[in-house]
């Protein structure tokens, strides 16, 4: 990591931290905003340094039942860190029902030395989206990587 990073040798890339949460309810919205897909699917972290990177993985099941599409994203406190299409969308282009693995990652540089809340969101085009579908478990981790 150090070569990658431009750091001299023994310098930053150690993981100082891992948190992580689950949630294995059936989650689901027909917003067209991006709305909290769960309060327990969120992880609050407090970073040692405003040099630290924040690491985050989702892995979950998802669903959408008509077409259009389905997207899902990660937040950190009110900041989308996907964009306004979030960071993977399931794309339903037939009517007919469609399920999918959702995974998502991103390297997040806050800045901040203030506890931060990581957290999935989702939204859809039409119809209705789902997480945790179908009696899936989805999951949340976040490390603390030292700048």
């Amino acid at each position: 990591l150090s070569a990658v990073t431009g750091l001299p040798a023994g310098v930053g890339g150690k993981v100082l931290q891992v948190l992580s949460a689950t949630d294995s309810t059936t989650r689901n919205t027909t917003s067209s905003s991006f709305v909290t897909a769960s309060n327990t699917l969120s992880v609050n972290i407090t970073p040692s340094s405003t040099s630290s990177k924040i690491f985050i993985i989702v892995n979950a099941g998802g669903y959408i039942n008509a077409t259009g599409d389905a997207n899902y994203t990660i937040y950190r406190e009110s900041t989308n860190l996907g964009g306004s299409n979030g960071m993977t969308t399931m794309y339903n282009e037939t009517a007919a029902q469609i399920n999918s693995s959702i995974a998502m990652s991103y390297l997040d540089s806050p800045s901040s030395t203030s506890e931060l809340t990581y957290q999935v969101y989702f939204k859809t085009a039409a119809g209705t989206a789902y997480l945790n579908y179908p009696s899936a478990t989805a999951s949340i981790t976040t490390f603390e990587i030292a700048g």
